[in-house]
């Protein structure tokens, strides 16, 4: 049984999801949500996503997809292209006995595997913010909402948010 692939993605209202490199808000509770959301499986992401994070996210197998030659981080494995970057992350999920893989950004990944997705879990950041990278639209003949839940701004939170399951309607995504 193949794992299915899982879009893990915080936007704005208006679909942004990045500026400048860095996420354009400040939402730990809804990071203790990716965490739960990724720990323990193959996450996929573009190279700047890995450089915004930093370092290699733990008890998770960082595939990084990157065409710059060279580029080698500790604590990642790196991939010429998403289509590699699904067949690694396929054996490691079925190594690691799990049913999912998840893509954590950037707006290139994303754009290149939302195709391939069964399940978008996106955090809606309730606003209009700026910024210089955005979520390709998930086409609502293809996508089904079926969960939502309001997240009240947190003590530490810049925003409110909103958690949203979207699963592919009918067939099930390739990867």
């Amino acid at each position: 049984m193949s794992a299915s692939l899982v879009l893990v993605v915080a936007m704005a209202e208006n679909g942004v999801i990045g500026a400048a490199g860095a996420m354009p808000w400040h939402i730990p509770s809804d990071l203790k949500r990716f965490k739960a959301l990724t720990v323990g499986k193959p996450v996929i992401m573009g190279r700047k996503t890995w450089e915004a994070i930093g370092r290699p996210l733990v008890d998770r197998d960082n595939i990084v997809v990157t065409r710059q030659a060279g580029f080698s981080p500790q604590g990642a494995i790196i991939a010429g292209d998403i289509d590699h970057a699904l067949i690694m992350a396929q054996a490691l999920a079925e190594g690691r006995g799990c049913r999912e893989i998840a893509v954590i950004g950037g707006g290139e990944i994303y754009a290149q595997t939302i195709g391939r997705a069964s399940r978008i879990a996106m955090t809606i950041v309730h606003g209009q913010i700026a910024g210089d990278t955005a979520f390709p639209e998930a086409d609502p003949s293809l996508w089904q909402e079926v969960s939502r839940e309001a997240c009240p701004r947190g003590e530490k939170d810049s925003h409110a948010t909103s958690f949203v399951v979207m699963e592919r309607r009918g067939a099930a995504a390739r990867t």
